[in-house]
């Protein structure tokens, strides 16, 4: 074995044998003789193959000789050559058009190419990917795919440590991500506070390293009826890298313009390979990432100052101060109103921390395949990702509300005079996945059978507070408790074409497990830690669901030019009953100048277990006031004497229609339109207090509210639906020559809008709290909290051993409403974010890149009050966070080097 195997067995805790057969060894080019990297090399008709290095270069073992050999890239033509022996082969690709890439997502039966496809597809390579300068691959996908949006989120609890992702804006839980082809298990985490996705489950992206991965397959189309739930925007696929013959290391730094946010990482991939076909690419990362801040500077405290005002006037009419107490008290106030309170003047950022969390990384994925012989291979893959972060709540100013003014039982008060204390919350996130199985010939047809272990979890610290109740004996940390979520997934798939006729069917069982896990009792008892009181013994449970499916799929080329498909399935979940989908969808070739294609499918999202099951308090800033709110989950007997009825699944429809039109082998253009209807959406509904939408007391809910000493209370509901229909377009013009070198040039641009229909759907025991349930502000967050229109125009170049990349991304207007009047609405309006890289080869070893992302410093509008001091939080927020197109953080700067042997 080479030392620098042993190098990465070390490390890795690893170890594996190297078996050599007969060798055949390579070079492949392109026309003009560039190397080209990544190719795949198979031999026919076996499971036998490899990929090339960074220099074109390859070594494959085969038994016997003559060998046929099968060259394959994204973007050139496929070549098949027989080899008698030889022992050095060189081989040369002609380029092809982007459209003959082959891509497995969507085709259950065989693969087809996006040319071939029924439905839309994207292929985004990882050089794409890393050539954005983002950090991780929600990010990047952000930016190369225009549909799909993530952005950092602050002051949100756990929520600022996953970012809610989404595809079409239809929200984090619809859409479906896979690894390899199989199902990826989503997140622990709720979104619970005000940001996009609110209320939903979405999959960690952060847990998947971007170094380990080969390629990202977006399918762009609703897809239950293949894959089940959860896909009913589209699904994405992550390929991970397989037998690369080079070992590849990263390093990259960055900081953004305001001298904060520095971040750094590094990893490294290499293939160990064994036996005769055999290897495990093995990826191995670490990261660094401090916190930014854009906290707003207001200079006073009208949000508290007209609380107090309320205290000392509700004081004063309950006959507890005297009128010179309410006068001395209505002054005091006003001095936090005008900012000539002596802590509001030194501190006139009201000691806020807004911006991306800290976060520390360390991930480890692994990619294996083994062939026992030319009709079975056994694979595994998976991957262990930890991160611990820290992100910030409201500063808990001297004059808080609720506690001391001079520091007096404050563990954290440290003398002189008293400043107060801005609480920490603190995560540890663990997400494992695991998938092992075998592909194989049974009878004729292609079988796959696997196993698959996932499980997301995520522990609350929440740092530099108190519980105000127990005073100078008060923990200054808290363990406040942990989510977990895991499933347990095993699918048997067979295929087989019959001529011009493809099928395939399958079936899959899994398992879901929920589990809460109660804070230490100084975190939640008599109010709990300031920011954040911790779970509670009444939260924490252990619960589990199961569900069989069953799919079938059918293709039939009626010509070479004519496609017509579906797919049928059938699931059976143990808390909600079953549900059945179908699709039907067809292609047409214009010849050799495009395609026209269509589908049609019902589709269905079953509520995530965590939405059934999930119960905490939160406190939280309500009409200028600190309240604790509870939520009750969808099985308490609570909410069940208000008549809310148990979750079910989530229905849908999808219609899309395009045409792509291929101009010539280097340009092309795409254009689809889809309309997606979701009926009986759930929803985290609103605030529940003790007086309905007209002011009228409800003695029920009242009765509730005082039983568990909260001001209000929320639960999940299927309350709602929705219609969203847009066009994704793009157009690819590549290899212009230009300046001696290689030009090419990109347009894509998504157009995307959702509605409500008809009315809010409300228990009869709320009937008149519809407003309550789903406000105006709360619906904006799912009509308007993305942007409508997305557009990325960008071009790259290369010359010789250079390269540089332009993305120039159109966000375009994000609207946020006020929850009860609609002259407080404000919409945001479009921004363009300029990000520009440049690569350079220094050797075949060493080459270096840099990146500025948001070249031009561009921020989202500020935040217009128009009067109403509850929006911006008295002026902490300066930018929007509860509607939100691509964060606040501004210009960033990043460079590294990569090193291949």
């Amino acid at each position: 074995m080479k030392a620098k195997n042993k190098i990465f067995v070390f490390i890795l805790l690893m170890s594996f044998t190297s078996m050599i057969g007969q060798t055949i060894k390579g070079k492949v080019t392109d026309e003009s003789g560039t190397p080209l990297a990544l190719v795949n090399v198979l031999e026919k008709e076996t499971v036998n193959g490899v990929s090339t290095n960074e220099q074109g270069e390859f070594v494959l073992n085969v038994k016997q000789m003559p060998a046929t050999l099968v060259f394959s890239s994204v973007g050139f033509t496929t070549l098949e050559k027989t080899l008698y022996n030889v022992s050095f082969v060189t081989v040369v690709l002609k380029e092809d058009n982007v459209l003959d890439e082959v891509v497995l997502t969507g085709n259950r039966a065989k693969p087809r190419t996006i040319l071939d496809s029924a439905v839309p597809i994207d292929n985004v390579s990882v050089r794409e990917l890393q050539a954005t300068g983002q950090t991780n691959i929600d990010q990047m996908l952000t930016y190369t795919v225009p549909s799909y949006n993530s952005s950092n989120q602050t002051i949100s609890d756990a929520t600022a440590h996953f970012d809610p992702a989404d595809l079409r804006g239809l929200g984090p839980s619809r859409t479906l991500v896979l690894v390899n082809g199989k199902r990826k298990n989503q997140s622990a985490l709720v979104y619970v506070n005000d940001t996009p996705g609110k209320g939903e489950v979405g999959v960690d992206m952060k847990s998947i390293p971007t170094a380990a991965i080969e390629r990202v397959e977006i399918l762009r189309d609703g897809a239950s009826a293949q894959y089940g739930s959860d896909a009913v925007a589209g699904v994405v696929n992550i390929i991970l890298k397989k037998n690369i013959d080079f070992t590849q290391v990263n390093v990259n730094s960055g900081v953004t313009k305001e001298g904060d946010g520095f971040n750094i990482d590094g990893d490294v991939n290499h293939t160990f390979t064994f036996g005769e076909g055999g290897f495990v690419n093995a990826t191995l990362g670490l990261s660094y990432q401090e916190k930014t801040n854009r906290a707003g500077k207001p200079g006073t405290d009208i949000l508290f100052g007209k609380t107090w005002e309320g205290i000392f006037q509700d004081e004063f009419d309950d006959g507890n101060i005297t009128q010179a107490e309410l006068d001395a008290g209505l002054a005091f106030a006003e001095t936090l109103s005008n900012g000539t309170h002596p802590w509001i003047q030194n501190n006139p950022d009201l000691g806020m921390t807004i911006g991306q969390p800290e976060m520390k990384k360390g991930d480890l994925f692994v990619n294996a395949e083994y062939p026992l012989n030319e009709n079975v291979k056994l694979y595994a893959f998976g991957g262990f990702n930890i991160r611990q972060g820290k992100s910030f709540a409201l500063y808990r100013a001297p004059y808080w509300p609720g506690i001391s003014f001079d520091g007096s039982d404050n563990p954290l008060y440290n003398g002189g005079e008293y400043q107060g204390f801005q609480p920490t919350f603190e995560t540890d996130i663990q997400d494992i996945l695991f998938t092992a199985g075998s592909n194989f010939k049974l009878g004729g047809f292609n079988a796959d059978l696997s196993g698959s272990y996932g499980r997301n979890s995520v522990d609350y610290t929440i740092g530099n507070t108190i519980n105000v109740s127990l005073g100078a004996n008060s923990p200054t940390s808290f363990d406040a408790g942990a989510y977990a979520f895991s499933n347990i997934v095993g699918n048997f798939d067979m295929s087989r074409s019959f001529g011009d006729v493809s099928i395939g069917f399958g079936v899959e069982a899994r398992q879901e497990r929920f589990e809460v896990t109660a804070g230490e009792e100084a975190s939640y008892i008599d109010g709990g830690a300031q920011s954040f009181p911790g779970l509670q013994p009444g939260n924490a449970l252990n619960e589990t669901r199961t569900n069989i499916g069953g799919y079938g799929t059918l293709d039939w080329d009626v010509s070479e030019d004519f496609l017509i498909g579906g797919a049928v399935r059938y699931e059976n979940y143990s808390d909600f009953g079953d549900n059945f989908s179908w699709k039907v969808n067809s292609r047409y070739k214009l010849g050799e100048a495009g395609v026209l294609r269509a589908s049609y499918s019902t589709g269905f999202r079953a509520p995530s277990l965590h939405q059934v099951y999930l119960s905490n308090v939160q406190t939280l800033v309500s009409g200028g006031t600190i309240s604790n709110q509870g939520t009750f989950n969808n099985v308490s007997p609570v909410i069940r004497d208000l008549g809310v009825d148990p979750l079910f699944a989530e229905t849908s429809e999808n219609i899309s229609a395009g045409i792509t039109v291929k101009a010539s082998n280097d340009f092309t253009i795409s254009l689809d339109y889809y309309n997606v209807k979701v009926d009986d959406r759930v929803v985290f509904s609103g605030e529940i207090g003790g007086t309905d939408d007209d002011g009228n007391p409800n003695a029920d809910v009242q009765q509730i509210l005082d039983d568990n000493s909260v001001t209000s209370i929320k639960f999940f509901i299927n309350a709602a639906d929705t219609k969203t229909e847009g066009f994704d377009y793009t157009m690819r013009y590549k290899n212009i020559d230009f300046a001696t070198g290689k030009l090419g040039l990109n347009l894509a641009l998504n157009i995307n809008k959702t509605k409500l229909e008809g009315e809010v759907k409300t228990p009869t025991k709320l009937a008149n709290y519809k407003n309550a349930i789903f406000n105006r502000k709360e619906q904006s967050r799912i009509i308007s909290a993305r942007p409508n229109t997305k557009l990325l125009f960008g071009a790259d170049y290369k010359y010789k051993k250079f390269t540089a990349y332009l993305n120039n991304t159109y966000f375009g207007e994000v609207a946020w409403q006020h929850a009860t009047d609609p002259g407080k609405d404000q919409t945001f309006s479009g921004k363009i974010i300029t990000d520009v890289s440049f690569g350079y080869e220094f050797s075949d070893m060493i080459s270096f890149n840099a990146q500025v992302n948001n070249l031009f410093d561009i921020y989202p509008d500020a935040i217009d009050t128009k009067g109403d001091f509850v929006t911006d939080l008295g002026g902490r927020f300066k930018y929007p966070w509860e509607v939100n197109q691509f964060g606040f953080n501004g210009m960033t700067f990043k460079a590294g080097l990569t090193f291949k042997f």
